[in-house]
C-alpha cells in the first residue's frame, strides 16, 4: 500500500473550533491513523498551522505534535507543497483569505458561513471554478449521533408525513453578571459574524436533509431570556435562575458527557389556594354584572380572538404574514 502525502494549510489554528474539532478531532487522528484510506493507498495530511499570534501558534502545534507553523499566511500560499486551504479563523475576515487562496491556486476548505452575505459567496465559488480548483464547507450538524437517528427515521417512512418540526439548539451565553461569560462576542454582538450568521448556516442544510426543502423563511432575534427560565404544566412549575443555570465548558461530538440538565431546575413555591379556573371566570363575571368589577373577558377581548383566528386564515390563503392589529384597534 502506497502512501501520498498532501498539504493542507490550517488557517485559525489557535480557535476553539480549528484547535478542538478539526485538529485534535479530525485531522491529527486520521494522521495518527496512518493516513486517509483511498481504494489501495493511503492519503497521508501534513500539515502547516497559521494565525496571527506565535506564542499561541507554537502551543497549539506542541500540543498537536505539528511541526509547521507561520504567522505569515501569504508566504504559507506561496509554499507550493501545500495544495490545500482550510480557513476556520474570525468570520469578518474569511472573503479576504480565501480570494487570496484561490488566487494562489490552492483547493478552499472552510468553516461556516462561506461569506457575511451570499453575494460574497456567489463570487468566491465563480472564481473557484474559473480556477479549477476543490471547494467545500463545513458541514458538521448532520452528522451528530442524534440527528443522525432523526435523519434514518425520515428515511426510512417511520414517521409518516412531516406536518411540523421544532429545533432548539445553544446554551446560555452569560452576560457576567452572576456568572463570567464563556462564549466570544462575536457570537451575540454585530459586527464579528452574530449568531445568526454563525448558526442559521448550520440549520439550513439540518433542516433540507431531514426535513425538506425550505421554500420561504420569516424570522425574528431577541434576547427571549435574559434573566432565567421557566415551564409549566397543568399543575407543576420549574424554574432555573441564571446562577444555578449549568456553565457548560466543553461538548464532544464524538460522546455523551453525561450531563444532566434537569438537575438544577427546582419546583416554584407551591401556591396558596387553588380554585377552579372555571368556576374563577364565574366569580369574575357576577362581580362584573352585579358590582361593576372589572372584567378582563370581555367582548373586546373574545373579537380579539377571532381576529387572530382570522388573521391566520388570511395566512394561510395569501401565504404569507399577516400583522394582527391592537385591540383598541378592533372594532
Amino acid at each position: 500500500m502506497a502512501s501520498h502525502t498532501i498539504g493542507i494549510i490550517v488557517n485559525g489554528a489557535t480557535g476553539r473550533i480549528g484547535s478542538t474539532q478539526h485538529l485534535a478531532n479530525a485531522l491529527i487522528p486520521i494522521i495518527a491513523e496512518g493516513g486517509l484510506a483511498l481504494g489501495d493507498d493511503r492519503l497521508v495530511p501534513r500539515l502547516l498551522l497559521t494565525g496571527r499570534d506565535a506564542a499561541r501558534l507554537a502551543a497549539v502545534a506542541r500540543a498537536h505534535k505539528v511541526a509547521d507553523w507561520t504567522t505569515d499566511l501569504d508566504a504559507a500560499l506561496a509554499d507550493p507543497a501545500y495544495a490545500i486551504f482550510f480557513d476556520a479563523a474570525a468570520t469578518q475576515g474569511r472573503v479576504a483569505v480565501l480570494e487570496k487562496a484561490l488566487a494562489a491556486g490552492k483547493h478552499v476548505y472552510c468553516e461556516k458561513p462561506v461569506a457575511p452575505a451570499a453575494a460574497q459567496g456567489v463570487a468566491l465559488l465563480r472564481e473557484a471554478r474559473r480556477r479549477g480548483v476543490k471547494h467545500g464547507v463545513v458541514e458538521d450538524k448532520i452528522h451528530l449521533p442524534g440527528l443522525q437517528k432523526l435523519a434514518a427515521l425520515t428515511r426510512s417512512g417511520a414517521l409518516g408525513r412531516v406536518v411540523g418540526f421544532k429545533l432548539e439548539f445553544g446554551w446560555w451565553v452569560f452576560d457576567g453578571s452572576e456568572q463570567p461569560c464563556q462564549r466570544p462576542s462575536w457570537n451575540y454582538r454585530a459586527g464579528g459574524g452574530g449568531i445568526i450568521l454563525d448558526m442559521y448556516p448550520h440549520w439550513r442544510y439540518v433542516i433540507e436533509s431531514i426535513v425538506g426543502r425550505i421554500v420561504r423563511v420569516a424570522s425574528s432575534a431577541w434576547i427571549a431570556t435574559p434573566e432565567g427560565s421557566a415551564v409549566a404544566g397543568l399543575h407543576r412549575c420549574h424554574l432555573q435562575s441564571t446562577a444555578h443555570t449549568p456553565a457548560i465548558a466543553h461538548f464532544s461530538v464524538m460522546r455523551d458527557i453525561g450531563a444532566d440538565y434537569r438537575e438544577a431546575w427546582t419546583p416554584a413555591p407551591p401556591l396558596a389556594s387553588y380554585r377552579n379556573p372555571y368556576r374563577v371566570g364565574w366569580e369574575a363575571f357576577l362581580r362584573h354584572v352585579a358590582a361593576d368589577a372589572p372584567l378582563a373577558c370581555d367582548f373586546a377581548a373574545g373579537i380579539r380572538d377571532v381576529a387572530f383566528a382570522d388573521a391566520c386564515h388570511r395566512s394561510m390563503r395569501e401565504r404569507s404574514w399577516v400583522a394582527l392589529p391592537p385591540s383598541e384597534d378592533v372594532r
